[in-house]
């Protein structure tokens, strides 16, 4: 039976069990959830399995990869420069990156590359790996490459282009790299463990990750035996040059082994944020009021950041999404609280997100990552939440 260590308050018991349920009964190896409620913590747990081959244990300070959990930060970084007044989210992206402009880019407002509006999912030529961790040689392509739709037209999920695309535009904006500007201006400020571009002497404390395939690969099984509503994006994943699939082939070799030193050492704003359950939902906590006196944004600013920009199906995922400038937003897929949620889920499962009506914020971060579409863990830890708020 997995240790489960950590503190739960009064009423919020229903968090710890569903939390227990997911290491005996769906799948968790190592993991840790966080419940803020009008800034303070009310639940902060974790357990497990850290490091399956050296057995080393999950403790309170160890980190873990979150994938596109990251976007949420990256998101919150973005924000804070437009409440500062240096970024203008309805101005075109050429104002502030020139190069931008190429191959019809010139009037795309900053707001199209947060809300996935852009039509940049891919490119035409993939920047080889070693080149696109190094930033500008793929930034650089980027502001090359034609749209694969007329921008503002449709909206698709921008996985892995996201982060360059937002992120150059808060170095362009800011003069620092963006894992240096969420480093300097969020994460030391409420002391954060979250990096975006792990730091080398923080190397040993993060989890291994555990990969778990689907039991069954759609892509093999003969077409009339897919179950009807999953046709399309089965189809779509045997099509190499669909957009469900270029989308995630923008390097060269396409397969990126996040768990390597080198990847977790760049900055992928995207996609390879490494942090603590507590330090995302400490994050959102401190977006929607006051942590420990410190507050992110205004909630003038925030609501601009929360509306709906971009919904229905999604051209990459191809299924219907919803999308602010920057965060997710609910859907009957995406497990928040409710319609005044927002927030980011990541590969795996991971989540992190806010709920302004009800003052929670939400971190779960997992090493497991479960293939095909059977994983329940955070969509039960969060009903676990609503139920202790009823």
């Amino acid at each position: 039976m997995t240790t489960i260590d950590g503190e739960v308050a009064a009423g919020f018991e229903p968090v710890r069990e569903a939390f227990a349920a997911n290491f005996s009964q769906h799948g968790d190896i190592g993991a840790a959830v966080c419940v803020y409620q009008h800034g303070r913590p009310v639940v902060d747990l974790w357990g497990g399995v850290a490091d399956p081959k050296t057995d080393r244990r999950w403790t309170r300070d160890t980190l873990q990869l979150v994938y596109s959990a990251t976007k949420g930060a990256t998101a919150t970084a973005t924000h804070m420069l437009v409440e500062r007044g240096a970024l203008d989210l309805d101005a075109p992206v050429a104002k502030y990156w020139p190069q931008f402009a190429a191959n019809g880019k010139a009037d795309i407002p900053v707001r199209w590359l947060l809300s996935h509006q852009a039509g940049l999912i891919a490119l035409d030529q993939p920047v080889p790996l070693n080149e696109a961790l190094a930033w500008h040689p793929m930034t650089a392509a980027l502001a090359a490459q034609r749209p694969l739709w007329t921008p503002g037209t449709a909206h698709g999920y921008h996985g892995r282009t996201w982060g360059w695309l937002v992120g150059e535009v808060i170095r362009r904006v800011s003069g620092r790299m963006p894992g240096r500007f969420f480093a300097d201006e969020i994460a030391t400020p409420l002391g954060l463990d979250f990096f975006i571009g792990l730091p080398a002497g923080e190397r040993d404390r993060v989890s291994r990750m555990v990969y778990q395939r689907p039991e069954v690969d759609l892509t093999t099984v003969p077409a009339e035996s897919i179950p009807e509503d999953l046709r399309e994006l089965v189809a779509a994943w045997r099509d190499p040059n669909s957009f469900s699939n270029r989308a995630y082939a923008v390097t060269d070799p396409a397969e990126i082994d996040f768990a390597s030193p080198e990847v977790q050492a760049a900055e992928l704003p995207a996609s390879n944020g490494v942090g603590t359950a507590r330090g995302l939902a400490r994050m959102y906590a401190s977006l929607i009021g006051e942590v420990d006196g410190m507050r992110l944004l205004t909630p003038e600013t925030l609501a601009v950041a929360t509306r709906e920009q971009a919904s229905g199906k999604d051209q990459v995922m191809l299924i219907a999404s919803r999308f602010s400038s920057g965060y997710m937003l609910p859907t009957e897929t995406n497990p928040m609280i409710g319609p005044s949620s927002f927030g980011h889920t990541g590969r795996g499962g991971s989540l992190g997100f806010a709920d302004p009506e009800h003052g929670i914020a939400f971190g779960y971060a997992m090493n497991h990552v479960i293939g095909g579409p059977g994983d329940v863990r955070a969509t039960l830890l969060v009903e676990a939440v609503q139920r202790s708020l009823a």
